[in-house]
């Protein structure tokens, strides 16, 4: 029995989903980035790293981070995610919050990284003041909840008019992005 109740049993994946060895691919592929990376591994193995954000991780971690969970978006807490699809990466943070749990000895834990929205809010704090208006695309048309949603900050702090894409060609509709432009300037 599947752990993913939502994948089918058996799948026919592209074949670029099941790499034999991801380092032999970039090799063959694009050789200048793999010597990049290769120079970097060098440099890691040579001396030792006093800087505490450069830690080193362990090959498991190395092959999680260059698995295909680096393809899926999954903005939001397991269970509760903005986006479909998210199965294996509510498995893999639920497992992530547990062991940081236990190892911490922790009632609750939130394991999520830093993200993009961080670089929205430094772009707003430095470029806007609070009230001011800004356009941002619908959620629900592919926004993002930095862009104005209601239970972000940007949603309470500043004056965000939404466009949204045209039904029948699915790209932004520059009308209405032109007409909320002048209307809010």
């Amino acid at each position: 029995m599947s752990v993913l109740s939502s994948t089918p049993a058996e799948t026919t994946l592209p074949a670029w989903v099941d790499l034999p060895d991801p380092r032999r691919v970039l090799a063959e592929s694009d050789p200048e980035l793999y010597e990049a990376i290769e120079m970097e591994r060098r440099r890691q193995a040579s001396g030792i790293e006093l800087i505490a954000s450069e830690n080193y991780v362990s090959p498991a971690v190395l092959a999680a981070l260059g698995s295909v969970l680096t393809n899926k978006y999954a903005e939001g807490y397991p269970g509760k995610r903005y986006y479909g699809g998210c199965d294996a990466v509510d498995v893999a943070e639920n497992l992530a919050i547990e062991r940081a749990k236990r190892l911490f000895g922790a009632e609750h834990a939130n394991v999520q990284p830093h993200s993009g929205a961080q670089a929205n809010e430094a772009v707003y704090l430095a470029l806007l003041k609070p009230g001011d208006a800004v356009l941002g695309l619908k959620l629900d048309h592919g926004g993002h909840l930095t862009h104005g949603f209601h239970l972000n900050s940007s949603g309470k702090l500043y004056n965000f008019m939404h466009y949204g894409v045209h039904p029948e060609t699915e790209r932004i509709d520059y009308d209405e992005v032109e007409r909320l432009a002048l209307e809010h300037r």
